[in-house]
């Protein structure tokens, strides 16, 4: 990972796709040592988690890249403190060129207004009033995987599961790239959805419905876990969520009109890594095509809930996981939602997703080379090939294994 770090640069590049895939072996070596161990001595653990610390600051100190959507954050946070709304805004306007800095006039898609919900853009408006840097909002970010990290062990202690399952999370390598190295906003939501996750454990119900919208409000991908809350949190605990979710919008009215930005947009043109949404966009609108996927999470959500244990992990990763199938754009960093509910055999197929789209990063040289921005038919089917080949795998093992057979990791929920 710290010679991946060197390379970071040159994304896309044969020594940062090749350092990345070395540690993406090992990781899985250790995801085996972790799911088949009932428990570590403490003192591995924190060792462990001291070496993830090591790994990610080299990430956490490196510039991101000059296009990256922290700099888009910046532009928000920046416009909203001035006074101006960032859904109307257009980046590229040259009669706002004077409110640009350095960090600014780079951002990418500078023709369309932010997509960002307004948990979001609440957030870029607190950090770029404490102090307006990229540097400032990778710190913030660094800050909320920490936090990510504590709210796991306090769930892993509660349902008197092996700390060390932590590991899984922590040292998995997209999390040092895509937070400490790029800066995105996902993890914000993560901390969010993983706070709801615990609040449900404990039963802290008002809590759970509240960190919930929240997460909605930073990116809308985990509405589709709606169905996991269905009686287990109270209706005024709902509705009071539902008027918090409306009340982060209403800095943002246009005439009383809920702003949208460029969501629309979104949907309608932007492409990356979606097969399945390509494939349905053949015979249907895009908007319908997107609705599917929203269904399709919800649809997951019904089922997980009827079948799962409460307090199953896995319960959260699944809807998610199957939205972002048939998305328009699957980014590495929309899998970040996923890693801290990984922790069984039974969620091989995801954590061999967010492994296996670690070969897109070369798109990012492909667009150096002048090259469209889009993911090779080749690299779809080896980051899909293998998922597909997980999930074989996982029906392989409950058909066919005696009690000789059963992995311990099946007792962790």
């Amino acid at each position: 990972m710290t010679f991946c770090a060197s390379s970071f640069s040159r994304r896309g590049e044969l020594p940062f796709i090749a350092s990345l895939v070395v540690a993406t072996a090992a990781y899985l070596l250790a995801i085996r040592e972790l799911l088949v161990t009932p428990a570590f001595p403490k003192r591995v653990t924190g060792f462990c988690l001291i070496l993830a610390a090591l790994w990610h600051v080299q990430f956490l100190r490196l510039p991101s890249g000059a296009d990256d959507d922290i700099h888009r954050y910046l532009w928000d946070g920046r416009v909203q403190r001035l006074g101006y709304n960032p859904y109307l805004l257009i980046p590229g306007d040259p009669a706002l060129a004077a409110l640009h800095t350095p960090e600014t006039r780079t951002l990418n898609n500078p023709e369309v207004a932010s997509p960002y919900p307004p948990g979001a853009q609440l957030f870029f408006r607190a950090v770029t009033a404490i102090h307006e840097s990229v540097s400032a909002l990778k710190t913030a970010f660094a800050l909320c995987n920490i936090a990510v990290l504590i709210v796991l062990l306090a769930i892993l202690r509660r349902t008197r599961k092996g700390e060390h399952l932590v590991l899984v999370y922590a040292w998995h390598p997209l999390l040092a790239v895509e937070v400490a190295g790029s800066g995105h906003v996902d993890i914000v939501g993560v901390l969010l959805l993983s706070i709801s996750a615990a609040a449900l454990v404990w039963r802290w119900r008002a809590l759970a419905a509240l960190t919930f919208a929240l997460a909605v409000a930073v990116k809308l991908l985990p509405i589709v876990l709606l169905p996991l809350y269905w009686k287990r949190i109270r209706l005024r605990d709902g509705v009071l969520a539902a008027i918090v979710f409306g009340l982060l919008y209403a800095p943002f009215l246009d005439h009383g009109r809920v702003p949208l930005g460029s969501l629309g947009t979104y949907v309608q043109r932007f492409r990356f890594n979606g097969p399945v949404f390509a494939t349905l966009e053949r015979v249907m609108a895009p908007q319908l095509a997107a609705g599917l996927a929203v269904l399709a999470g919800l649809l997951v959500a019904s089922w997980v809930r009827r079948k799962c244990a409460d307090d199953t992990p896995e319960a959260f990763a699944w809807p998610m996981a199957a939205s972002l199938l048939c998305a328009p754009v699957v980014y590495p960093w929309y899998l970040l939602w996923m890693l801290p509910f990984l922790r069984s055999v039974s969620a091989l197929p995801i954590i061999v997703w967010t492994l296996s789209i670690i070969p897109t990063y070369y798109v990012w040289r492909l667009r150096t080379l002048g090259q469209p921005w889009l993911v090779p038919n080749w690299i779809l089917l080896l980051e899909y090939g293998l998922v597909a080949v997980a999930v074989g795998t996982v029906f392989w093992l409950r058909s066919c294994r005696p009690a000789s057979l059963r992995y311990p990791a099946d007792q962790t929920g």
